[in-house]
């Protein structure tokens, strides 16, 4: 088995378990959300099989990038050739690893926080089905592939965010993010048949030989690089586009920290970057990526710095670093974006897990207000959450300093007229965590009767 064959495991072994947690978890002990777990544990297994022979494999190289890939006939329709494939290429690999690890860590979580529900089955299968389009959507090699496991990305986000389905508020959460995120993906839709309708292909390696080699005009390639960014736009929650990720705190915490460190808002950054070689050769979408970025990030982290609701701090803190990557994709920081984007993941998992512990043992309770002092009694989650706070609010030799370090580096190389302004969004990030840290677990401990 090649390479790519081997890749192509990871995404299938949580589609399978899917499917059989929905038809036969109800037959098997704790309703098979074993199933789940072991899939994407076996997926992170075969990552890091895929890893190593990555990194000694002699793939040919596109873009600058070694690449391998296979690609299958999927049907014909008139003259077009439909195929299906998956790449493997440095890209993707990194957000296997980053999906497969953060995905397997939450799920683990996840049987302690939703222990009880009566819903645990459902719970774990969209969760499975969630982690398995995310996976695809990093792999996939064509344009149409990407699409449909882009949408499956949005459903499951549906479904996962109004899980308590009884909660009006969050039924009116999953409808806010669905609408607002089909917005960019009609935008999205539109570009790619707009790209196919000038190459004549969906396949990416095509279509991107095609830019470079200027046989897209210019002002059509803009319009197509733009409208790919207006769907990452709806997905990595870009203004105005942002308003649903907020509100996407009414589901579990597990699912918000899946949201917020390794799928959805993930989704949207990676296509910008998986897209590059487009948007490189149409510079003025570039421009406008980078000032939509900038904007996402001085407003989310303005809100950050005031509201009270620990989970929201944490959205907002999420939107504002989105912008931050995409300001630096929009300076030709494609490493740089890419670096932050996996620091990022992990930090905010690791802070949203914290924050789910702190709502746990406090009966559900959110606002900051009534909190402080939980370093006494909490020490082990005050510890997780100070070293996820200290890599977001770039603390020296955490990974939060260096990746934010190299997407301002990219700034001031290609778009130094926005320094100021990223150094700004830069320094707030440090302000509005250091504000949650203390106020949660510095801050005095609240009298138990308050």
């Amino acid at each position: 088995m090649d390479l790519a064959q081997l890749a192509w495991l990871i995404p299938a072994f949580s589609f399978i378990a899917f499917f059989l947690v929905v038809f036969l978890g109800r037959f098997l002990p704790g309703r098979g959300v074993w199933i789940s777990i072991l899939a994407i544990g076996g997926g992170f297994v075969v990552f890091w099989v895929v890893l190593v022979g990555f990194l000694g494999a002699d793939c040919p190289k596109a873009f600058g990038q070694a690449t391998c890939g296979i690609s299958r006939e999927w049907f014909t329709a008139g003259e077009v050739d439909l195929v299906w494939g998956i790449i493997v290429d440095p890209l993707s690999v990194v957000m296997l690893g980053m999906v497969t690890l953060v995905g397997l860590m939450i799920q683990v979580y996840s049987l302690g926080y939703m222990k009880g529900d009566p819903r645990l089955g459902w719970y774990f299968a969209v969760h499975s089905l969630f982690i398995a389009s995310m996976l695809a959507l990093v792999l996939a090699d064509n344009f149409l592939l990407l699409y449909v496991v882009w949408e499956l990305v949005g459903l499951c986000s549906y479904l996962l965010i109004g899980f308590w389905y009884e909660r009006r508020s969050a039924t009116e959460a999953a409808k806010k993010a669905f609408i607002t995120t089909r917005i960019g993906d009609v935008g999205l839709l539109i570009g790619i048949l707009l790209l196919f309708d000038q190459t004549g292909t969906f396949s990416m390696s095509d279509t991107f030989n095609a830019a470079a080699a200027g046989e897209i005009g210019q002002g059509t390639l803009t319009l197509a690089a733009l409208l790919l960014f207006l769907g990452a736009m709806g997905k990595s929650a870009q203004f105005p586009l942002h308003v649903w990720l907020p509100d996407a705190m009414e589901g579990p915490t597990p699912v918000s920290a899946l949201i917020h460190a390794a799928t959805m808002v993930a989704a949207g950054v990676f296509l910008v970057a998986r897209a590059f070689p487009i948007f490189e050769a149409a510079p003025d979408a570039l421009i406008v990526v980078a000032i939509i970025g900038l904007i996402t990030a001085l407003m989310a982290a303005s809100q950050a710095l005031v509201v009270t609701d620990l989970k929201r701090i944490l959205a907002y803190s999420t939107v504002s670093h989105l912008g931050l990557m995409m300001l630096s994709l929009g300076a030709f920081g494609y490493t740089a974006a890419i670096f932050h984007l996996v620091a990022h993941g992990f930090a905010k998992a690791v802070l949203f897990l914290g924050a789910g512990s702190v709502m746990h043992s406090m009966h559900e309770e959110t606002d900051i207000r009534n909190m402080g002092g939980l370093r006494k009694v909490m020490p082990v989650t005050a510890m997780t959450f100070t070293i996820g706070a200290l890599s977001l609010a770039g603390a020296p030799l955490l990974a939060g300093f260096w990746s934010k370090d190299e997407v301002l580096l990219a700034v001031l190389d290609h778009k130094n007229y926005l320094l100021a302004f990223a150094l700004i969004a830069a320094f707030l990030s440090a302000l509005y965590m250091a504000r949650a840290l203390f106020v949660v677990f510095y801050g005095r401990l609240k009298d138990e009767n308050q």
